[in-house]
């Protein structure tokens, strides 16, 4: 098949997934592009810009492969779009889920526009996941690596975005991205993946936060009211975070059960399997399937609360348009609202939703109390 004539834009982020990638698409035949994008102004207390370093082996490995490469600034848009979001999060008390966001709005959004501008019949990512091509449109499946499968951090993507999009590395093992980057001598080939959240990379979270959010201190108590030490901020803590609380003492570890925002109170009980830490239905918004989804009577599906968390078998209907009721078949573990619920049946992921409230059959938890 000749594909010389199908024109793919490659997000590069620097790293070896990304490579591989355009590496592949390349050795495909397609006509390839890879775009930098500049998402965020990171530079550091040394005036060191680790996006520069990062654009500068982007450069070294499309010279390698002889593809041409731009840089794309969409730092305007990621402030507005995601960082506001993550900020206006946390000031509810919540726990914002930026990757969400940033590929629902950028990468898949702002990026795959900026790409149809310069002719792009599809814009591929390193993402581990993959895309199926049916005489009825596109689904989205899991990437074969349960490990690295990403599919949680693509739920908003939508039927006409994912018919754009290319994923290479769906059907690959990541060792086996590793080893095809190391035996094209590719300049990442052997460059550490990037962790945690991209606009704070390597630095204190605690720090961070509190450039851009005033913390207050307030009282950490039990559910019924027993007075256990001080928090720093409640949203410097999330449900069933166990490390900082500084609870010492005999018996099982401690563990954040809910927030109350009215009172500025942060609970905490004991033990892992408290039963205050476990929940029978969520409520969630922002609903968004790839695929139209018959909700006038109960889905049965699976789905996940956190990446890579098991599946679980859950009931889903529809409230309204955009809220919706999930019914878990068992009580699930630490669901946090600001989160991510997305479904799946079998290997195919539906969507996804963001979590709003959290309740036991008997009542709502006292997850997050608004003001």
């Amino acid at each position: 098949m000749d594909n010389s004539k199908t024109k793919v834009v490659v997000g590069m982020s620097g790293g070896v997934d990304s490579s591989v990638t355009a590496l592949l698409l390349k050795e495909q035949g397609y006509d390839v592009i890879g775009i930098f994008m500049k998402n965020w102004d990171d530079t550091d207390e040394f005036g060191v810009c680790t996006a520069t370093e990062d654009y500068e082996d982007v450069i070294r490995v499309c010279n390698q492969i002889d593809i041409p490469y731009y840089a794309v600034n969409f730092e305007q848009e990621y402030w507005d779009k995601v960082f506001t979001y993550f900020l206006d999060e946390y000031k509810k008390g919540r726990t914002p889920n930026p990757d969400v966001m940033c590929n629902k709005e950028i990468k898949f959004k702002a990026f795959l526009e900026h790409a149809v501008k310069l002719g792009a019949d599809y814009v591929a990512t390193g993402h581990y996941a993959q895309v199926r091509r049916t005489e009825n449109g596109v689904e989205m499946l899991r990437g074969v690596d349960n490990n690295k499968d990403q599919t949680y951090f693509l739920n908003q993507l939508t039927h006409e975005q994912l018919s754009r999009v290319m994923f290479p590395l769906g059907h690959l093992q990541k060792p086996e991205v590793r080893e095809i980057a190391l035996k094209h001598d590719l300049a990442t080939a052997k460059k550490k993946d990037s962790t945690g959240i991209c606009f704070i990379g390597e630095r204190n979270f605690k720090e961070f936060l509190s450039g851009y959010l005033p913390a207050q201190n307030g009282e950490m108590q039990t559910l019924d009211g027993k007075l256990m030490g001080t928090h720093s901020g409640l949203m410097y803590y999330t449900i069933g975070q166990r490390h900082g609380l500084g609870i010492g003492g005999d018996g099982d570890p401690w563990f954040v059960v809910g927030k109350n925002l009215k009172d500025n109170v942060l609970y905490v009980e004991q033990g892992f399997d408290h039963e205050a830490l476990y929940s029978d239905y969520l409520i969630a918004s922002d609903v968004s399937f790839v695929n139209p989804v018959d909700l006038s009577t109960p889905l049965e599906c699976t789905a996940k609360f956190r990446y890579r968390q098991k599946d679980t078998k859950v009931t889903v209907e529809k409230i309204d348009d955009n809220t919706i009721k999930v019914t878990y078949a068992e009580p699930v573990r630490a669901i946090t609202p600001g989160q991510a619920v997305v479904f799946y049946d079998g290997e195919v992921c539906l969507g996804g939703a963001t979590i709003d409230d959290v309740y036991k059959t008997s009542g709502q938890l006292e997850y997050v109390v608004q003001n």
